[in-house]
């Protein structure tokens, strides 16, 4: 039988594969000449993964339950008098005129419905189930980010081939400080990481295959058939992360940023799995066989997964400037033979561009929560969202409390991430780790774009998307410190006592930021000791 998903090739009844590309080729049904496998091949295209597959499942499910409960836990509180709080009142109203209008927003409100529709049609998909209150605007975003630690759990465990790894992945996510506050706001962000997040797993997954495809190539020594390799076949993998990347754009324009990094970071691991398969030539093998697929799947589907989350909006009569070619702008121009309706979403964003790049803090005017992202490595600058204080709120056990919820990243998992990033700079590059590469590659995606105009209003929040990253690099860190499991007795106990302080250390953490995490009601004593730095303040 031939190899699954290879293709150009075929298959004898020795089970021999040929490639039709290659010159010579034998013709169908003349068994060609056995080569002799290279076991250095195939090991270098990648370790076994783990056998406790039961094991890891138990793990990863558990975890997101646990997670899921804590994510949960008290959902509709706090409000603003039964309203939404802090950037709540931009898209919650927004999402609630989606249930009235079929899936569009007909009241700018702000001049402009500045951001795609999708995650706010999520929303509306958790108002329609439970209704106008602070459940009903933020459970679909908890349920975004429960998944998340199950995909973490999962695509830190690929990564290491360490179930323990992988479960330690996911009680720094739900120990986040960052993902567990906007999981349970009726904001965006938690959309666009669940979504950034499962492309990341798709593209890690895509990898692994590519490598599997090629170790059975190379097993039946047929990897010399072509100076090119072998076609792989239909990767559905990758094709799933061109989708998720357009979904993630469909809930900011951001995702564009991991459009591209995700893009370069599949040419890299193709070109890296056939110079390990022993290609001849695998920079052209690369551009002959993986190029093309891979922009139909990393640039071509994005797009149009992009502009099916507009589905309502081309279907509609009173979308904002959903007629403007014709009513705004004329029908002319060189690009007349496109569809009026993709014209005017055109034009659309464009005003939507001109907000975005006009959104600079004002003279004297900064608002009082905004940051730089030189702050966000380490989360220097946290958020307030909401807070309440003196006799109306209650059950501190004084007569004075304090209700806040405020956006931080956790100490003992933000305040190491210099050390943790460099170190994963090192080993990429000294080392060519590819594991570090590419967290280092989607964390700087999120990160990075932000320092081009520097003017613009910026805030925390913005780093969501990139806190799992923040996770995965220092699940790899803890890795490496914990070392292999045939290392020497003394030294592995020591790293296992290290990453068991400082998972210890995050956990309480986390436990100790709890009460401005959820807006329990403390006293105002208690509330100064919660804000450790006085960039908190």
């Amino acid at each position: 039988m031939a190899p699954s998903g290879v293709t150009g090739s075929t298959a004898t009844d020795t089970g021999a594969v040929t490639d039709l590309d290659a010159p010579g080729a034998v013709t169908v049904g003349t068994p060609p000449p056995i080569v002799p496998v290279e076991p250095d091949a195939v090991r270098r295209l990648g370790p076994p993964h783990p056998t406790d597959t039961a094991r890891g499942w138990l793990v990863a499910v558990g975890l997101a339950l646990l997670g899921g409960i804590l994510r949960f836990a008290g959902l509709g509180y706090p409000t603003d008098g039964g309203t939404p709080v802090f950037d709540e009142k931009h898209y919650v109203p927004q999402a609630w005129q989606m249930l009235r209008n079929g899936g569009i927003e007909d009241n700018p409100a702000y001049a402009l419905v500045v951001h795609p529709p999708l995650a706010k049609q999520l929303i509306a998909l958790g108002e329609l189930v439970f209704g106008y209150d602070g459940v009903g605007w933020r459970v679909s975003a908890a349920l975004a980010g429960t998944l998340c630690i199950l995909m973490i759990v999962r695509v830190a465990r690929r990564m290491t081939g360490s179930t323990l790894l992988g479960g330690i992945a996911g009680v720094l996510l739900i120990c986040d400080g960052v993902s567990h506050v906007q999981s349970r706001m009726g904001m965006l962000d938690a959309f666009q990481a669940f979504f950034v997040l499962a492309a990341f797993a798709t593209l890690i997954r895509d990898r692994d295959d590519v490598r599997e495809r090629m170790a059975v190539v190379v097993a039946e020594g047929r990897i010399g058939d072509s100076p090119f390799g072998p076609r792989l076949g239909v990767r559905w993998w990758r094709f799933g992360t061109g989708v998720l990347l357009g979904l993630g754009c469909g809930v900011k324009w951001s995702g564009v940023y991991w459009v591209v990094a995700f893009a370069v970071l599949t040419v890299l691991f193709d070109l890296t799995a056939r110079r390990a398969a022993g290609v001849e030539r695998p920079w052209a093998g690369t551009l002959r066989r993986d190029l093309g697929p891979g922009i139909w799947a990393l640039a071509v589907v994005p797009v149009i997964a992009y502009l099916s989350c507009w589905w309502a909006w081309f279907g509609s009569e009173t979308g904002i400037d959903r007629h403007a070619v014709g009513d705004t702008v004329g029908t002319g121009g060189i690009w007349s033979f496109l569809p009026d309706a993709l014209r005017s979403l055109w034009f659309y964003s464009g005003q939507v561009l001109s907000f975005h790049e006009g959104l600079d803090t004002p003279v004297g005017h900064p608002h009082p929560w905004e940051s730089k992202p030189w702050t966000w490595p380490m989360g220097l600058r946290p958020m307030l969202y909401y807070y309440e204080s003196g006799s109306d709120v209650s059950g501190c056990g004084a007569t004075d409390c304090t209700s806040a919820v405020m956006l931080v990243g956790t100490p003992a998992l933000w305040w190491p991430a210099i050390p943790v990033l460099l170190w994963g700079v090192w080993q990429a590059v000294t080392r060519l780790d590819w594991r570090y590469a590419a967290v280092l590659v989607g964390y700087g995606a999120g990160f990075l774009p932000w320092f081009v105009n520097i003017d613009r209003q910026m805030y925390f929040f913005y780093m969501t998307p990139v806190a799992p990253f923040l996770v995965l690099a220092t699940v790899l860190v803890m890795g490496d410190i914990l070392g292999r499991a045939t290392r020497a007795r003394e030294r592995r106990q020591t790293g296992l006592l290290v990453v068991s302080l400082w998972v210890g250390l995050a956990v309480a953490n986390f436990a100790w930021l709890w009460p401005i995490l959820v807006g329990m009601p403390i006293t105002p004593e208690h509330w100064q000791a919660e804000l450790w730095l006085p960039s908190w303040r």
